[in-house]
């Protein structure tokens, strides 16, 4: 290596780029050779015998944020080399003892302020697999004064349910929907699913001012003090996207589509047909967005009474991914609380603070690029785009894979801990645990 690095030396002046690319490279390269050395030479340390929680990793998060190119270079070694996969039996082995549980993810050291209490947020949380993201994802936002729905899909193993079961059984504020689905790509189902929660969140006493909803690999980019700050500025305003829909994206709705088998990972997919549909009911105006919202209580109240809503919903029945127009038509409807006028503009993904999602073929033009990796053009993020994230503007993000980087989530989960810790002081010095 350092005779390769000595060659360069000779290189004259016109070559000065290439030099410095080809010295840049030598730096990594060296860096490459050392933290292996240091990874494959330090053994792992031993697992509790009576605790066992998901794999941390030793990185420095601070000098991550700061982009030390150390430390970035330290990552992305783990990442290819010492990834441990969290297995949901675990979750399952501690979730049986309650008390151990809630000790031991710091459940009983929460702070709320007086703030927060008086602001209570609801999760409708529609997941599949991969337990601990999921009890990662839910402890980042925690607050005592929340609540939390989850709806498991029916076909998920018998241990991913069990550990979920768990953590509803060991949270008091923590709930399973009552009714579930079995969830298939892009079908009513998806939809139904998030509707279920809803529905059983209007039941309990807690009178949450906002819902979000949220799938197994999004991560939070805010912490909840912060999170309740913004959503309190809305002043009873929804977020989400909705926008005038393409002519590609008409097809969605403006055909009929039957579920059919498919021979990939979502075994059923709505398929297109010949037939026409026609129009939808009560003269509703389409619009599209996505699958995820930010909508006030008083929002919700109304579409889950509203008879409209309900000839809407059976009407989208047999379209092609309905929770991506619902939501954006239901928000445009005359007289809806917290109505977006349909002669306002298109409100977009970027300007819609609810979710932030890198797509590849906008690498580069909008976004940096993707540090992690892609599935269906989406990044999956790394740990280069922690500073990026959380200051970009957005409240949560999509998608994180613990497979793909573990160091990003376990950076986002200790700088929001520290930015809820440092918000906390500021706003209230009455601080309400458990």
């Amino acid at each position: 290596m350092k005779r390769i690095c000595f060659l360069l030396r000779p290189i004259r002046k016109p070559f000065i780029p290439s030099l410095l690319s080809l010295l840049t490279l030598c730096v990594l390269l060296l860096l490459s050779v050392k933290y292996s050395y240091i990874l494959e030479s330090v053994p792992p340390p031993a697992a509790s015998d009576d605790l066992q929680t998901y794999h941390k990793y030793n990185i420095n998060c601070l000098a991550i944020y700061d982009m030390d190119p150390v430390e970035v270079g330290k990552s992305l070694i783990i990442r290819r080399k010492q990834v441990v996969e969290d297995k949901d039996e675990s979750l399952v082995n501690l979730t049986s003892n309650c008390p151990l549980f809630i000790k031991s993810r710091g459940y009983d050291d929460v702070c709320v302020s007086d703030e927060e209490r008086d602001f209570p947020l609801a999760y409708s949380l529609v997941v599949h697999k991969s337990a601990w993201m999921i009890e990662r994802l839910i402890k980042a936002l925690y607050s005592p004064s929340n609540i939390y729905c989850i709806h498991y899909d029916h076909k998920s193993s018998a241990l991913f349910i069990s550990a979920v079961e768990g953590l509803a059984r060991c949270l008091p504020n923590v709930f399973i929907a009552s009714k579930r689905e079995s969830v298939f790509y892009a079908s009513i189902s998806r939809l139904k699913a998030d509707l279920n929660c809803l529905s059983d969140l209007l039941e309990p006493e807690v009178q949450w001012k906002y819902v979000i909803n949220l799938c197994g690999q999004d991560f939070p980019l805010r912490s909840n003090i912060e999170l309740m700050s913004e959503l309190k500025e809305l002043n009873g305003a929804n977020m989400l996207e909705t926008s005038r829909p393409s002519e590609q994206k008409k097809q969605r709705f403006t055909f009929h589509h039957e579920l059919k088998d498919a021979s990939f990972e979502y075994q059923k997919l709505p398929v297109k047909t010949k037939n026409k549909k026609t129009p939808p009911p009560h003269g509703i105006e389409m619009f599209s967005g996505n699958a995820y919202f930010v909508l006030s209580r008083d929002f919700v109240e109304h579409i889950d009474s509203s008879a409209v809503v309900k000839d809407f919903l059976a009407w989208s029945e047999d379209t092609y991914s309905p929770d991506e127009h619902f939501w954006a038509t239901l928000v445009r409807l005359p007289g809806v609380p917290g109505e977006v006028p349909r002669s306002q503009p298109d409100i977009t993904d970027l300007m819609s603070k609810t979710r932030l999602v890198k797509w590849q073929y906008l690498e580069e033009k909008i976004y940096p690029p993707c540090s992690g990796g892609h599935v269906r053009s989406v990044c999956i993020f790394g740990a280069a785009e922690l500073r990026w994230l959380l200051n970009y503007g957005h409240w949560f993000a999509n998608k994180f894979d613990p497979k793909v980087d573990p160091i990003l989530i376990q950076c986002l989960e200790e700088k929001l801990k520290e930015k809820q810790k440092s918000f906390q002081s500021v706003a209230s010095h009455a601080c309400h645990k458990g």
